[in-house]
């Protein structure tokens, strides 16, 4: 004889084996449905007895979802090349300009981009090498034209006879 816990949360019992079949076949227990055998010392489920397990259709395996790999924003990696370019023609001309500015919008837009979908982008380190290398050209930049100016001035004021 056993004793069953329904998924009401009620105790049934004691029944036959026979009954327990009319019920799986029926769809009142399943697999999982806790079961007392008179005699026992614990509660087990219905689905590990072996005069029950044949009556329960065999559960398809478990498919883990697919593994989607994290890939590399471009944005990203278009503000650090764009950060290192700033750098290249420094000395040249332009003083990098517009590559810093390019490397800084597109930094910015990858690590925007990355916080908001952290389980489909990568790529943090390269945003935020791509911002500081576009910062400092940038600053560069305006410390350049700022001194450019004030030795101008020098000039031309101590040309003027201001000194």
């Amino acid at each position: 004889m056993y004793k069953i816990i329904g998924t009401d949360g009620r105790q049934y019992g004691p029944v036959s084996g026979e009954q327990i079949r009319q019920w799986i076949a029926a769809g009142r227990v399943e697999s999982r449905t806790p079961v007392f055998i008179e005699g026992a010392k614990d509660w087990t489920f219905l689905g590990l007895l072996p005069e029950f397990a044949n009556f329960f259709p065999a559960t398809p395996p478990v498919i883990a979802p697919a593994w989607q790999r994290r890939g590399s924003n471009s944005f990203a990696t278009a503000g650090l090349v764009f950060g290192i370019l700033s750098w290249v023609p420094f000395c040249c001309c332009c003083y990098g300009f517009p590559f810093n500015l390019l490397g800084l919008v597109f930094s910015l837009i990858g690590l925007s981009q990355i916080s908001r979908h952290p389980e489909l982008y990568e790529g943090r380190g390269a945003a935020i090498a791509g911002l500081v290398l576009s910062v400092v050209s940038l600053l560069l930049i305006v410390f350049v034209i700022m001194w450019s100016i004030a030795m101008n001035n020098f000039h031309v004021s101590h040309h003027n006879g201001w000194i």
